[in-house]
């Protein structure tokens, strides 16, 4: 894979992963009594796609030598 191909796939996760963290947090009750809007299978295909996201992360890091601790938060 070309480094611009790399370079622009990093963005994509980095603006996904980002964007799914603001829905999140955004849908998150302010009120400890308030019920979570979302179904228990929702919160867990999210988490899923956090993990898919990271994973992805790390392989493209692998590909380009750097550490874990490398990569831009």
């Amino acid at each position: 894979m070309s480094e611009q191909a790399v370079s622009q796939e990093r963005l994509i996760l980095m603006a996904m992963r980002k964007t799914l963290a603001s829905i999140v947090r955004d849908l998150t009750p302010t009120e400890a009594m308030q019920r979570y809007p979302l179904s228990e299978t929702t919160v867990e295909d999210v988490k899923a796609c956090f993990d898919l996201i990271a994973a992805r992360e790390r392989e493209l890091a692998a590909q380009e030598g750097l550490a874990t601790h490398e990569l831009p938060r």
